[in-house]
This record gives C-alpha cells, structure tokens and sequence, in this order.
C-alpha cells in the first residue's frame, strides 16, 4: 500500500520526537521503532515505538496505542509497560538495525545507501514501512550520490546479513545526546552495531561514552578496538576511569595498552592502578584544578568555565605550592567556587584560600570519604599524601559510582527509585510485544 504524504511518517525524523499522555503531560522522547520483516518482500509491519522515559529507561509502547504523531509530538493512550525493552527473535530495529544498509535497486540491480525509513498506515490501521529514502554512490569528484525515495518493493538486501555496515545516518540521529543518553542506546544494540558505532565515535566522545558504560559491556567494547585506537582513547578518559578500565580487562591486555599509550597519560593511569579500587587513591582523579597562592580570582574563574570541567572539580580550586601538576608541592587548602564570584577579579588567591578542609589520605577507605563529603558539604575532597603533597581529588560523583550496586547504570532501570520517578504514568503489566490491538 502506497499510502499519502500526510500519512507517510520518516523514521529517522522522528528520533527524538517528544512522547507525550493524552492529558499533554511528556512521558519520553522517541529513540527507535520496531518492525518485523515479511516473506515475499512484502512491507515490514511496525510493531511499536521505543521510548526513552526517565532515568534513561528504554520501554516498548506498542504502535496500536499510539493515538497520533503530528506537529513533532507522538500521543499515546498513557499505558505503559515499564519493563526494559529487549528485542526479540525476528524483530528489528528500524534505525539501529537497518539504516545504513547496502541494498539492491531491483531495476537497475545498483546498489544503494539506505539513509530513511518512512512508515504508513493502511485500511486496516497497521503501520508499514513502505518507503526507503536511498542515496545512490556518487561519480567522479562527487562525495554524495543524489537521493531518492522508492517503494519498498522496488528493492531488496534486508534480510541478508551486512559484514561491514555503515553508521553516518545512525548517528545523525543521535548527535545530540549525552554521553550517558548515548551510552544507554548503544548497551542496547545488537554487539555487532554496537562495534561499528563504537569505531565510527571520534576518540573523545567515545571515551565518554565509556565511562557511563556499564563494566561488562564496555570490557566486551575495548576488546574490538585494535590496539593503537584502545590507547587512544584511554588517554582520553579521565584517569581514574582509564584506571578502573584496565583493571577490568585482565593483567596482559592492560600491560599491551599501557605501552602503546602517552608516557604522560600511562604514568597517571599507572599511579592509580597501584590504589585499592574503593580507596581514596583508587577513586580520585589527578587532573583537580590546581593553582598557586599568586593566581588571581579572574584566573581561577578562567579555569572552571572550561567545558571539559566537571561540575564537581570546577566547585573547588585547589591551592598548592609549585610544581602545579600532581603531585604537587605542598597542600595549602582550597578555594570554594562561590567565594570566587562574591571577591574582586584582581583578588589573589591565596589571601581567600581555606585552610580548614585538609583531606584524607590515599588509603582512606569509601566510608570516611563519604562521611567527610557530607560531614563538610562538599563536591570534591583533596587527597594528600604524608609529606602534604596534592596527590588528587575525589569528587562525589566517584562515590556514588562505587557506592551504587554493580552494574547500577543498567540495573536501576528496573529499581524502585525509577518506579517513584515515574509514578505519574499509569503502567500496565501484561506481555509488551502482544498486546491485544483492540487496546
């Protein structure tokens, strides 16, 4: 069934889209579909929506109660499974599955880039896709071949298996999420697409997006990176996750990255690694923002508006003697953020340094350390060794990371603390994939 324009509904566009119950009240933001191929080339049949709801939870909402997807909002009836989505023998996810893809023009036999996916709705109110939005390989000094939009029987390829598919139009569709958004949406690809957007990220953000990755999934990842491109990017991680990392991956394998990685950044990683992981040494990071008594407030305001600052580092400067880098000289005391903004610019540090928090040492154990962060109100905690050296600083979203159970990035998806975030949704708890359609 060919369908009509206004009916006709591009999946790709529609990543991101605001979920919304019939009362106008966002429920989630649309991130995938889910279809199931047909014999005979016949059209697949969408099956529902995946929907990111708090908490970074990915659930099922089956197509029939999508009530309307209209001026960049989808409505849906307000029930909701709240089980984690996991897909099922036969399903496919239309945008992490099947864009990308290199499939056959049934005319002509070229072959064609899949960059969209439009669905329709026909007579009997199922939704088909029905259209596939392809761009053709480009000619001479052209990049970018011209694109079309074809029926979908006029092609044919998706039920082959693709050895190397690409991920340009995949991660269009999430460019703009957080690392830990992005994180969640690749643990829940199959592995295979999992390995290809991992090597498609620059090495920065994949460095972030390992570090909000659960420890199984992202081991299993830094197995499928080659050598010289795994050392790359733990140089870019923060060094106690770089750390944490190598620790996971086996005692030869981290020796192996360790040698190919920046002497500078190795030595780092190195120094944490000899700290027990629940430690003050284990969990601080050695890049604290680190400045002497003579710096200026203008300069010390300079620093935490970098945008690769954590909130917690940049809540805290920490004042030492040179050298500047860890481990410092001599431990003075720290100036808190909003003292920088109620004192002059010209102000010089060390005449509003606080002496008073003197730290733990690198042994302290996970309790003491959240007992002084919260003791004392703080965001980050300095780490000083015996000779009152700045070592390091650990900051609270390290504790909460080990003191959270195992696995807790995925896990808390099904925890009760998500549950109370998302009371105002009424739920419904029969079989998310077979719902009755007259629902």
């Amino acid at each position: 069934m060919s369908g009509n324009n206004s009916n006709r509904i591009f999946l790709a566009r529609l990543a991101g889209t605001a979920v919304f119950d019939p009362n106008g009240d966002p429920v989630g933001k649309v991130r995938d579909a889910v279809a199931t191929l047909r014999s005979n080339n016949q059209s697949p049949r969408i099956l529902g929506l995946v929907v990111e709801v708090p908490l970074r939870r990915r659930v099922f909402v089956p197509i029939t109660r999508v009530t309307s997807i209209e001026s960049g909002a989808v409505v849906i009836t307000g029930l909701l499974n709240m089980r984690r989505f996991d897909t099922r023998t036969g399903e496919l996810l239309v945008l992490g599955d099947l864009l990308d893809r290199t499939i056959t023009v049934i005319e002509d036999n070229e072959a064609v880039l899949v960059e969209d996916m439009a669905m329709e709705q026909n007579r009997t109110g199922d939704w088909l896709i029905t259209r596939v939005h392809i761009m053709r390989k480009g000619h001479g000094f052209r990049r970018k071949g011209a694109t079309s939009t074809l029926a979908w029987e006029d092609v044919t390829g998706f039920a082959q298996h693709e050895s190397n598919q690409g991920v340009a139009n995949l991660l269009s569709t999430l460019s703009n999420l957080r690392a830990a958004d992005l994180a969640a949406v690749i643990q829940d690809l199959a592995p295979k697409r999992r390995v290809e957007v991992a090597r498609a990220l620059n090495d920065e953000r994949l460095a972030d997006v390992l570090e909000e990755m659960d420890e199984v999934e992202r081991v299993a990842l830094l197995a499928e990176l080659e050598g010289e491109r795994a050392a790359d990017v733990l140089e870019e991680m923060d060094p106690d996750d770089a750390a944490d990392l190598l620790r996971e991956i086996g005692e030869e394998r981290a020796q192996e990255l360790i040698n190919l990685m920046d002497p500078e950044d190795a030595e780092d990683v190195l120094r944490l690694m000899t700290y027990e992981d629940y430690s003050a040494g284990g969990m601080m990071t050695t890049e604290p923002i680190v400045m002497s008594a003579d710096y200026t407030v203008a300069d010390a305001l300079a620093a935490v508006r970098q945008s690769e600052i954590s909130p917690a580092l940049a809540s805290q400067v920490f004042i030492a003697r040179q050298p500047l880098e860890t481990p410092t000289g001599r431990f003075i005391g720290m100036v808190h953020y909003q003292r920088l903004l109620r004192e002059r610019p010209s102000t010089l540090l060390g005449s509003i340094v606080d002496t008073n928090t003197q730290g733990v040492n690198p042994d302290a154990s996970l309790h003491a350390v959240s007992s002084y962060l919260a003791s004392y109100n703080l965001l980050s905690l300095p780490v000083i060794d015996a000779n009152d050296r700045l070592l390091g600083a650990v900051t609270v979203d390290d504790v909460l990371d080990h003191l959270l159970p195992e696995n807790w990035r995925h896990d808390h998806r099904d925890s009760a603390t998500t549950t109370a975030a998302l009371e105002s949704i009424d739920t419904s708890f029969e079989d998310s994939h077979d719902v009755p359609k007259e629902l």
